[in-house]
């Protein structure tokens, strides 16, 4: 699969809904998964393959493959952390960025079964930036805006830079 990069005015839309879980979005995940392997990613979302759906796949090294359609963040820790995190959609950037320690989701796993999922650490972390993919939020956004437009310049001279 082909990952769309930062500029795609996709990657700051919104996802839709997804309405039925079938066979065309089993396939789909299932490449996503495989695409987070190639592309040696933890957590791919929907607008990062251009599919404007609510659909994430987290894949952590140790953890089981997980598929998440139409989540729900229904709660987040008070307490806060801060890591390094990257994205497969803006290649070689990356930054510390706070987020919640722990969440709580609601999702339909790719056998249309409901499930709820209480993660911290770094599963919180990812399924947090996988979720922001779907609202549009890259998480360069989360930066204080004068980091955020350094790692932009940044980026945009490394393309320059390829092209």
């Amino acid at each position: 699969m082909k990952i769309i990069t930062m500029g795609n005015e996709l990657l700051s839309q919104k996802a839709e809904k997804i309405t039925d879980i079938d066979d065309e979005l089993r396939k789909t995940a299932k490449e996503m998964l495989e695409t987070l392997v190639t592309d040696k990613g933890v957590g791919l979302a929907g607008p990062q393959i251009g599919l404007m759906k609510r659909i994430f796949v987290v894949h952590i090294q140790g953890d089981i493959e997980r598929v998440f359609i139409n989540p729900s963040i229904i709660e987040t820790s008070q307490d806060m952390t801060k890591m390094e995190e990257g994205c497969l959609s803006i290649p070689g950037i990356y930054a510390d960025v706070e987020r919640a320690k722990a969440v709580k989701v609601q999702a339909w796993n790719e056998k249309g079964r409901p499930f709820t999922l209480e993660a911290s650490g770094i599963l919180a972390r990812v399924i947090l930036h996988e979720y922001d993919h779907l609202e549009g939020i890259l998480f360069l956004e989360r930066l204080p805006e004068a980091k955020r437009n350094r790692l932009r310049t940044k980026y945009e001279k490394q393309v320059n830079s390829q092209g």
